[in-house]
């Protein structure tokens, strides 16, 4: 099988982790039969340099043409550190994502038993954790207009927008998943005190209707917020809005013990796109250092969800576990627990999970 996939390397530790992915992923195409074709292009700090935008349209237009998008990370300090400027490395991704409309988010978190000793939680609260946040990602406060400064630059306004259409197609897309997986669904909003909350509940229960099958509940953000981290295993799918989202699942990614294994998928109705949740880690670039777990785990959620190459994502996803179960470890994911763990940097453990691979 023959696919194009369009790479973002983006910036920071991107290209690093980026380049594991596509080691995985050539083992892969070998071991199965297939051809993956890559094509780069620029997105976020790196595309203002040399462009002056962060999302050239020769990107916009090379993703439009792709089977799928593996995307890096985007951030640089120095545009982190000026709230001044008007061009951003976030905007490029924020319009890629309307652009291609990329209307839900997918980030799953599961825990596996050799990190146990990773996570900032008790062993017996973590056990058997496995769910997916399901975030919506073109609407709300991020893409709410007017967004502007006025009163002398005293007075900041944001506007949060949703549509009854923009929320009925992540719910759809969000029970449909729940009706694959454990048939539950925790809706999160702030239904008692903003109006794009209560049309979300509304909807989202106009939704349910079409799926019986499937346990619906509700719970605000703030309750949410505190049960991820009191009792996670009580939830399977959790469906929310794009703040809230983005926010939760960070939140849910520390559980793991590390913000560097958690993968996702930005859903579109002809093409998606997959990166790892971290951001760009600048002060570890070139240095390798970062973890390439969350970005190889894209990957193989590319495969699964793009290319339905599911024996494929499986066979990364494995391979993955024997490296960690072998003792390996990326910085960020050691601790002072045992000194039987050999800490290995970015370029060492892509080489390793693409020879447990081969094996």
């Amino acid at each position: 099988m023959k696919k194009y996939i369009a790479v973002l390397p983006g910036d920071g530790v991107g290209p690093e982790v980026i380049k594991q992915a596509i080691k995985v992923l050539d083992k892969i195409a070998q071991k199965f039969y297939h051809t993956f074709e890559y094509e780069y292009g620029l997105i976020g700090a790196c595309a203002i340099e040399k462009s002056g935008n962060p999302l050239p349209k020769d990107t916009i237009d090379l993703c439009r043409n792709s089977d799928a998008i593996l995307f890096g990370c985007i951030g640089d300090p120095k545009y982190d550190n000026d709230p001044k400027l008007k061009i951003r490395p976030e905007q490029g991704l924020l319009k890629l994502r309307k652009s291609l409309g990329l209307y839900a988010n997918l980030r799953p978190v599961k825990v596996y038993n050799c990190l146990f000793d990773i996570s900032p939680l008790k062993k017996n609260t973590i056990e058997n954790i496995d769910f997916v946040v399901v975030r919506e990602l073109i609407g709300g406060i991020y893409f709410g207009k007017p967004r502007l400064r006025k009163n002398y630059g005293k007075t900041a306004i944001d506007t949060s927008i949703y549509t009854k259409e923009q929320i009925t197609k992540v719910s759809e897309f969000a029970f449909g998943l729940a009706s694959k997986r454990n048939k539950k669904i925790t809706s999160i909003d702030k239904a008692n005190v903003l109006e794009t909350s209560r049309l979300w509940r509304e909807t989202v229960c106009e939704v349910a209707e079409k799926y019986p099958d499937v346990i619906l509940s509700h719970m605000f953000v703030d309750n949410a917020s505190m049960q991820l981290i009191k009792n996670p295993s009580q939830f399977d799918v959790i469906l929310t809005e794009n703040l809230f989202g983005d926010i939760l699942s960070d939140e849910a990614s520390v559980i793991t013990g590390s913000i560097g294994l958690i993968p996702s998928a930005s859903i579109g109705e002809k093409i998606s796109l997959y990166e790892p949740i971290h951001g760009a880690f600048n002060k570890a670039a070139g240095k390798n250092l970062a973890n390439p777990i969350a970005t190889i785990l894209s990957g193989a959620l590319m495969l699964r969800m793009s290319f339905n190459m599911n024996k494929e994502a499986k066979l990364i996803e494995q391979a993955l576990i024997k490296v960690l179960e072998g003792e390996y470890r990326t910085k960020d994911i050691s601790t002072n627990k045992t000194s039987s763990y050999k800490i290995i940097g970015t370029e060492e453990f892509g080489d390793l999970t693409t020879e447990t691979i081969s094996d």
